[in-house]
């Protein structure tokens, strides 16, 4: 008989400004190690709904998983694994890791590296029961300061244009009970992070026993150094796959 290894699949959830094309740079470096990955949408509609969104993806995948959420998709996979049966692990990538009753919105501003709500500007949506809701973008002229600050400047400009705006209710609903209090987790925890704060996700990731790396670089970690980001995932791979055996003599 061989030994072969049951590798899981590798979900990313991006964060708050973003879509899975955040990911870009690692996908490619995951599939060429064999590994088969996911990007799913992030709604950014709040805390609740899009736990419950990443919960639903989980369970329409089979075989384990290994959870990676970068910034606010640190949230959801920390809300949406916690009795997901298939997830075996998580990694955090200048990620929040909250944990139950912690509030993103009064969490936030104890973080002294942040300066990211000083660039957020608010505009209304329609709520579907015919009022509005709060959401917020980040002023294009202060990308480059709050949110991504070793990018190019033409990568900078089309993260500006293209940014999703994140629901207050991100900001305002309770997280639950934290995945992390029952999976393994990595953290790679980026020193210029200006948006999360490099001190705060040290800080969550110390409290969920995280594996800790951290990286020079800004709060898009993966985009400006996605091979770091990958060795880092690969870790965790390593450390959850189950050998298997398959195959005849």
């Amino acid at each position: 008989m061989t030994e072969t290894n049951n590798h899981p699949t590798i979900v990313l959830v991006h964060g708050a400004f973003a879509d899975a094309s955040s990911w870009n740079g690692v996908i490619p470096l995951l599939e060429a190690q064999g590994l088969t990955v996911t990007a799913p949408p992030n709604p950014l509609r709040g805390v609740t709904f899009d736990s419950a969104y990443i919960k639903s993806v989980l369970a329409q995948i089979d075989g384990p998983v290994l959870l990676v959420g970068h910034s606010y998709g640190g949230v959801l996979i920390t809300n949406g694994a916690t009795d997901a049966p298939n997830v075996v692990g998580l990694v955090y990538v200048a990620a929040f890791a909250p944990d139950e009753n912690e509030v993103l919105g009064a969490v936030t501003p104890t973080s002294k590296d942040s300066v990211l709500n000083t660039a957020l500007a608010p505009r209304q949506y329609p709520d579907g029961k015919g009022g509005t809701a709060t959401e917020f973008y980040i002023e294009p002229s202060k990308v480059r300061q709050a949110f991504a600050g070793d990018l190019s400047d033409d990568q900078i400009a089309l993260i500006a244009a293209t940014q999703r705006p994140i629901a207050e209710a991100a900001f305002s609903d309770v997280n639950g009970p934290p995945a992390w209090k029952r999976l393994p987790s990595w953290a790679v925890i980026a020193t210029g992070d200006k948006a999360a704060g490099f001190d705060l996700t040290k800080q969550m990731a110390e409290r969920a026993g995280a594996e800790i790396t951290e990286i020079e670089g800004s709060h898009v970690i993966m985009v400006s150094q996605p091979q770091a980001v990958t060795d880092v995932i690969m870790t965790a791979v390593a450390s959850v796959a189950e050998p298997a055996t398959a195959g005849a003599r």
